[in-house]
């Protein structure tokens, strides 16, 4: 029958995501030699730019991987820890029972980060500027606003107006909620995400020292 969503099947490569600019970053890293590695650390880069509601580089990621040649399973574990002062008592003392859903006082140690490096360490093949530079370039020169990420800011303007100026300031452009298709720019992620580039480039030439560079300049 037919539909127009068929069967999807393929002999160079294939990527999903849950968003179509995403999953041709991460094909585009496959048709530049890249391996799945690269391609899904890639894409997860892109996820951070284009759906800032559902992803961030100071967000949590379990990754489980396969690698085909090898008959390995590998399961990363990119899940935030809890800072060391955030004890119960703490939150106790400050007149809390739970710990707060948003804040600063939410906040775990960012895991997503290190788990995308961890697996390009171990996995990956290109350099880390190319895999990174398909991010850096969506927030560098724009995207367009996905509806639901118009819902979700809309859902969210009066709190940050109020409580969060510099999220209003990226998200919030002219004071407005960016409507869908919006070309929506983010350089202050760009920025990050370059000044970690460089620190990784200034490393030298091992693939392997640029990345452990990329991560000290990301926790240290």
């Amino acid at each position: 029958m037919f539909t127009t969503r068929p069967e999807l099947v393929g002999t160079f490569g294939m990527v999903a995501s849950t968003h179509w600019t995403a999953t041709a970053v991460g094909m585009g890293i496959l048709e530049r030699g890249g391996n799945a590695f690269d391609a899904a650390a890639a894409a997860g880069f892109a996820l951070q730019v284009v759906e800032p509601h559902m992803n961030g580089p100071a967000g949590d990621m379990p990754l489980i991987l396969h690698h085909a040649e090898r008959g390995e399973t590998v399961v990363v574990c990119g899940q935030g820890v809890a800072p060391a002062a955030a004890t119960p008592q703490v939150f106790r003392d400050l007149g809390l029972d739970l710990v707060p859903g948003t804040g600063l006082l939410a906040p775990c140690v960012p895991g997503s980060f290190d788990g995308w490096m961890l697996m390009l360490r171990e996995r990956g093949r290109l350099p880390l500027s190319d895999v990174m530079a398909p991010a850096i370039g969506l927030a560098e020169t724009g995207y367009p606003i996905a509806p639901h990420v118009h819902e979700v800011i809309a859902t969210v303007a009066e709190f940050f107006q109020e409580h969060w100026p510099t999220s209003a300031a990226v998200y919030l452009p002219g004071g407005t909620v960016p409507k869908s298709g919006h070309l929506h720019r983010n350089p202050q992620l760009a920025e990050t995400y370059k000044r970690i580039v460089a620190e990784a480039v200034a490393a030298g030439g091992d693939r392997a020292k640029q990345i452990e560079a990329a991560r000290q300049a990301w926790y240290q």
